[in-house]
């Protein structure tokens, strides 16, 4: 989606509906956490040294860090972590062990966001559903069914894509921010003195007053900012203008008049709505209302981590980290539309265990302060190599740029490690296991390379060998898939050594993945005529490229290579891994790509290709 093409307000209004739903569902659960942990006392200094605190978490870490810095960092025009990993790791490619490291931090970054995944679905539901104890405490009694109940239903609609409902999303966000910021107004104007707390001197003095419960309320705190990240990673689709203007005119505003008007109400009524001061804030009559208002922001805020997810997952597959899923697009228009059957039924199983676990809002926020922070940390981190390596700014100005919010995210982190024990390991060890998973894959694929190499031939002597007597040619054209351009594929081998002929046309076709977002058609292939009819073809894609054999052979045709689908085969070599002895891999690793590799999803469908002309020859490699 582009500016260009469509107009600023509805990039705004689908912006709002899509980047501002974990952040906008915040105000569910932050206030009540910060006052309902117990140790904030109930005085007016404290109430306006919170809210003051609050503003500018939102001001420093939202309208500064990520807004005017972090949006900056683009990777032709694409955001998010995978997009900034690459600009960063692209940036230092002359060092290889800064490269090494920055990686693996990357890397553990958007396992994270695995984690943010099941965490906000479970957190916003439960902080929905639990408006229902303020309308009754006997509807209390259903909270943990109704919000199970409500994400089956989320999670088996994915299959069928959400781009018919999409729609609505960013009108009723919109709806809700301004039911959140019309409810605060509705506070504040009974208590407009709240608003002292816009000035920073009172987040300084409750600081300096009360150093020790200041830290630890930072834990909470910061749960205003859930979501943030989602303003650079959704850059790609709504552009950088819309998601700064939507921020703030239309998000910052509402939060800030919501947080305020629970503030008020806090001033008021005290430890009567500490239970739960957001649904405190609507009149009786309207609560349920309020309550069903909730539950669909928290669908879509919801939604908006899931669709990030399997967005996610295809990008770290087309670097290389994951083997290939299967993926289904769901929508003829938008090929960015997917579902990944893996992924979705994955987070299912864990937020049911989450819900299950944690039983309450208050308990997840323990869990969700640790990924959030953490998170942050590492944009930051990378958001400095970007400036420093990318931007080629100096030292002194790269640490100025980044050195206020490296120092405000370590407070935040170092704040949240209080409550590792009480929760906050639950999504450390959901990115833990995807981790591991992820560097298995990449070290058993290197490996596999390896092992392929040592028994590898060069193509161009091969073949000329192989022409000094030459095979019976058969009609038609073979394409052979190869991993590597320069070696014989397999597939050619076994094909010469069963079948004992060449067909009329020979492809030797490898697939690169690049460390940028997108590849254009113009720059997809590079080919080089061998002789004898045969051609060596590199086919170029961007990570959030969708890898088309057919179609990008096609562009073949200007080049003096007839392709005709009905007579076309495809070649594709299948490794059966088997573990071997002292490869560098603990054996358990080792078991762990051979079933990685063995439960992949075949090239044949990666690449799209015909299922009727596909041909796969099998090998059995120790690695």
């Amino acid at each position: 989606m582009s500016e260009s093409r469509t107009s600023l307000p509805t990039l705004m209004v689908g912006a709002i509906g899509v980047v501002f739903g974990d952040i906008g569902t915040s105000v569910l659960y932050t206030v009540k956490e910060v006052f309902g942990s117990g140790h904030v006392q109930f005085t007016p200094g404290n109430v306006y040294g919170v809210l003051s605190l609050i503003f500018w978490t939102l001001t420093i870490v939202v309208s500064v860090k990520y807004v005017s810095l972090v949006l900056r960092a683009d990777n032709n025009g694409e955001g998010g972590l995978v997009a900034m990993l690459t600009l960063a790791s692209s940036a230092v490619a002359d060092r290889p062990r800064l490269r090494a490291g920055m990686l693996l931090v990357g890397i553990f970054g958007t396992c994270l966001f695995y984690g943010d995944g099941v965490i906000t679905p479970a957190i916003t539901t439960l902080g929905a559903m639990e408006g229902l104890q303020v309308v009754s405490p006997l509807l209390g009694d259903y909270v943990i069914e109704l919000t199970l109940l409500v994400l089956l239903a989320l999670f088996v609609v994915q299959k069928k894509g959400t781009a018919g409902i999409g729609r609505y999303f960013g009108p009723v966000m919109l709806l809700w921010f301004a039911v959140i910021a019309l409810l605060g107004v509705r506070q504040i104007l009974h208590h407009p003195q709240v608003l002292w707390a816009l000035l920073p001197g009172h987040a300084a003095r409750f600081a300096l007053d009360s150093p020790g419960v200041t830290f630890i309320i930072l834990g909470a705190v910061v749960l205003c900012v859930t979501g943030c990240e989602a303003l650079y990673a959704d850059m790609g689709h709504f552009g950088r203008r819309p998601i700064r203007l939507a921020w703030f005119f239309v998000a910052m505003p509402a939060l800030v008049l919501n947080y305020f008007g629970q503030g008020a109400l806090l001033l008021a009524r005290g430890r009567e709505v500490v239970d739960n001061p957001f649904f405190h804030l609507a009149p009786p009559w309207a609560t349920l209302a309020l309550v069903v208002l909730a539950t669909a922001a928290a669908v879509i805020a919801s939604q908006a981590l899931i669709s990030g997810a399997f967005s996610v997952t295809k990008q770290v597959i087309q670097l290389g980290f994951l083997p290939h899923f299967k993926l289904v697009h769901t929508s003829v228009r938008d090929l960015g539309q997917i579902y990944v059957p893996l992924v979705n039924w994955g987070l299912f199983a864990l937020i049911v265990l989450a819900v299950a676990m944690f039983r309450s809002s208050g308990n997840l926020a323990a869990a969700y302060g640790i990924a959030v922070t953490t998170d942050m940390l590492i944009t930051t981190v990378l958001t400095f190599f970007v400036v420093r390596y990318a931007w080629k700014v100096s030292l002194l100005l790269s640490l100025a740029a980044t050195g206020v919010f490296l120092v405000v995210d370590l407070l935040f982190w170092s704040s949240n490690l209080l409550k590792l024990l009480h929760g906050g390991w639950f999504p450390l060890a959901i990115a833990a296991g995807v981790f591991v998973l992820m560097l298995t894959w990449r070290d058993g694929r290197e490996l596999l390379h390896r092992a392929l190499q040592q028994t590898a031939l060069t193509l161009e002597d091969f073949l000329e060998s192989l022409f000094l007597a030459p095979p019976s040619r058969v009609e038609g054209t073979a394409v052979f898939m190869s991993a590597d351009p320069r070696i014989v594929p397999n597939a050619l081998l076994h094909n010469l050594k069963h079948n004992k002929v060449l067909h009329e046309q020979n492809l030797f076709v490898s697939v690169q993945q690049h460390e940028v977002p997108w590849i254009g058609m113009d720059k997809r292939v590079q080919v080089e005529a061998l002789g004898h009819d045969c051609w060596r073809v590199v086919l170029h894609y961007g990570f959030k490229n969708d890898p088309d054999l057919p179609k990008a052979l096609g562009l073949l045709a200007g080049r003096g290579i007839k392709l005709e689908p009905m007579s076309t085969s495809y070649f594709l070599s299948r490794h059966i891994v088997a573990p071997g002895m002292a490869t560098g891999l603990a054996p358990w690793r080792e078991k762990l790509f051979a079933y990685m590799h063995h439960s992949a999803t075949a090239a044949a469908e990666y690449l799209n290709l015909p299922g009727n002309a596909v041909v796969e020859l099998g090998s059995k490699v120790e690695i």
